[in-house]
């Protein structure tokens, strides 16, 4: 185990290496509190405990550091990959602050939804457990907001060639993994409420609430819910969603979908919802551009084109004339003496009578 240290360290910085601060800021707590949790139970004191979240015990500052609490060093190096590649994907997009004040929304929704969710499972069972046994804990919430993040950015993109599996479609794959996981006991159910929320979460805050250049959210079609689920339950999923939308947007939780017609538009009216962000429509042209390049270029490939040499070739053979200039000379001769002798066989001379 020793000397494979260097080498993790190594990759870790050149992972890190283009990050802002507030990422390596990060990394630096996960790390610190990995190291205090030898001396001390992190994971009590520093993360969502349901029955303390809530009043008399109020423990609110749980909120912001149980995104940040690992017990195991597997879960110390997904925390690190996970911050390092919002560091290295997201963070030019975004910008540090954008970076930090999602990592800070999702974490707060975490640990209050997945604490409410223990307590209607207490109120369900009275199973005080759910209460004051239960952690929330762990970067997994963080890991999901990254990947709805990843999907609105670059869902196009291939992330495994075999089998095919494309990046809107990771997000649902790694909750069906969890799921799986837990059903077998390998994982605690803590990490895959955190996941689920993290994902929920962070969609609600991108679509809705993150403001940009254009306004705020993301109302494009290709990031809509049904978009996480297979294509044969998107209709039902799509229902559902809009129904659930409607109430929230009468209970003034969420915004009313507005779209805005330019008609002054030069060729087209011209159709624009707003918090649709310009570097996803360029991100589109750019895969769009990409894929008609292959096409042409496999087009190009599978045609046969004729070389230099072969029309060089066959420009010398049309210079050259059939036939040399003795020869047509000759046969020139040839023909004329031909017609004389016809001529000559077809007229006769004859010595005229003498003249009386």
């Amino acid at each position: 185990m020793p000397r494979y240290l260097p080498v993790a360290r190594q990759h870790c910085v050149a992972a890190l290496g283009g990050t802002s601060v507030a990422v390596k800021a990060l990394c630096g707590a996960v790390l610190l509190l990995y190291a205090l949790s030898f001396a001390a139970d992190t994971a009590s004191a520093l993360g969502v405990t349901p029955g303390y979240l809530f009043p008399p015990n109020c423990w609110v500052w749980t909120l912001a550091t149980h995104g940040l609490v690992e017990r195991h060093a597997w879960g110390v190096g997904l925390s690190l990959a996970t911050l390092a590649a919002a560091g290295r994907l997201l963070e030019p997009l975004w910008g540090a602050l954008e970076l930090l004040v999602f990592f800070t929304v999702v974490s707060v929704s975490v640990g209050v939804l997945g604490a409410f969710a223990y307590l209607l499972t207490y109120v369900a069972s009275f199973n005080l457990a759910y209460l004051f046994t239960v952690r929330l804990h762990g970067t997994a919430g963080f890991l999901g907001g990254v990947l709805v993040a990843l999907k609105q950015t670059m869902g196009d993109s291939t992330v495994l060639k075999v089998p095919q599996v494309r990046m809107k479609a990771v997000p649902m794959l790694l909750l069906l993994v969890l799921a799986v996981l837990r059903l077998t006991t390998l994982i605690e159910g803590a990490v895959l409420a955190s996941y689920g929320f993290g994902v929920l979460s962070s969609w609600v805050y991108l679509r809705f609430y993150q403001r940009h250049s254009r306004g705020r959210g993301d109302m494009s079609d290709h990031f809509a819910f049904a978009t996480f689920f297979p294509e044969i339950l998107q209709p039902v999923v799509g229902l559902v969603a809009n129904l659930v939308h409607g109430v929230l947007v009468k209970v003034k939780v969420c915004r009313k979908t507005v779209k805005r017609y330019d008609v002054g538009a030069p060729s087209s009216i011209t159709i624009s919802l707003p918090g649709t962000d310009p570097q996803d429509a360029e991100r589109r042209r750019q895969l769009a551009l990409k894929a008609l390049n292959e096409r042409l270029k496999r087009v190009e490939d599978q045609s046969v084109w004729p070389s230099m040499e072969d029309d060089e070739e066959e420009g010398a053979k049309e210079d050259i004339p059939l036939l040399p200039e003795k020869e047509e000379s000759g046969r020139d001769a040839s023909i004329a003496g031909k017609g004389a002798s016809q001529e000559s066989s077809l007229i006769t001379f004859e010595d005229a009578p003498p003249q009386l």
